[in-house]
């Protein structure tokens, strides 16, 4: 058995639909065949590579702040330690960009086109990829639904996961320490991530029956995984991917997510189509979520970052 399933988007059978289900309820991951994307992902990688090629005089300038969470960043903290990488954030273009709240660097050539077209690309296979997630769990739900996303709250995220620290040595001082993996384990706050990772390797899995597992590279697919909104919205029946990433020894690893989202005045709780057993979480606004889970990555506030288990009906 394929611990972690490839589905062919194009056209799902019963019998991707049925090992669909099976990896969801209990790690949240999965492969996407079938998309399509092949020639936007390769410009894609190409852009990404050169622009974490790039020195200081590109990257400095659009550095994130605590109250400007857009652009590029090299010492986030996941569960209080902080991430071996180096990342580059920006949200839908047509919002992000209209108001200013993009951060875009001079250079590589092509770089600002090329991820306009990516969002575009992978705002529409989100939402095709939650509606096949619908059929699995035997829901008549649409994007017209409980179960849409929003692409003016999703997000995308270019990743460089370096073998050493990337913040320079003589700017380490008072900062929290390096985690024991490159990317401490966690979960995503929103309905689902697709993800694109380079043939490195080390992104793992937390199953319920197995522990952790790998999610391996395949050439032509993309990794998806579930995040807090879609567990919320099954009560437990699907799982929010716990998810890692081990740290590199050898080469460089290179990964894009697409974070697809809910509203962010979205109301997240259990949709009762989708479970016949007692709601485990009250209703909570989304934007609570993010926004404490977006404060956690800049500072060590002395507590754990804000979970979907704080919104349990058990919590106290």
């Amino acid at each position: 058995m394929d611990l972690v399933p490839t589905i062919d988007i194009s056209d799902p059978s019963s019998f991707d639909l049925a090992e669909l289900d099976r990896a969801a309820s209990d790690h949240g991951f999965f492969l996407l065949a079938g998309h399509g994307l092949d020639d936007i992902i390769a410009r894609t990688w190409d852009v990404t590579r050169r622009f974490f090629a790039c020195d200081e005089s590109v990257k400095g300038p659009i550095r994130r702040t605590p109250d400007r969470g857009l652009g590029y960043h090299d010492r986030e903290l996941t569960k209080r330690r902080r991430d071996n990488k180096e990342v580059f954030d920006y949200i839908d273009p047509q919002i992000g960009d209209g108001r200013g709240l993009n951060q875009w660097p001079t250079g590589p050539d092509g770089f600002h086109a090329q991820l306009i077209e990516f969002f575009d690309e992978f705002a529409v296979l989100a939402q095709l990829t939650v509606n096949v997630l619908a059929n699995a769990l035997g829901s008549p739900a649409t994007h017209d639904d409980e179960l849409a996303i929003s692409r003016v709250s999703s997000s995308v995220r270019l990743n460089h996961y370096p073998i050493k620290d990337p913040v320079p040595a003589h700017e380490r001082a008072g900062l929290a320490p390096l985690g024991e993996t490159a990317l401490g384990h966690h979960t995503d706050t929103g309905v689902l991530t697709l993800l694109l990772q380079d043939d490195t390797g080390g992104l793992q899995a937390h199953s319920s029956e197995h522990g952790w597992i790998d999610v391996p590279p395949r050439p032509g697919t993309i990794v998806v995984n579930l995040a807090d909104a879609m567990q919320v919205w099954t009560n437990d029946r699907y799982k929010a991917a716990v998810h890692r990433v081990i740290p590199m020894t050898a080469s460089n690893r290179y990964s894009i997510p697409f974070f697809a989202n809910p509203p962010r005045d979205a109301l997240i709780a259990p949709i009762a189509e989708l479970t016949h057993s007692t709601p485990r979480y009250r209703e909570f606004e989304w934007r609570e979520l993010i926004e404490g889970r977006v404060a956690d990555n800049f500072e060590d506030t002395g507590a754990d970052d804000i979970q979907i288990s704080d919104f349990s009906l058990s919590h106290r």
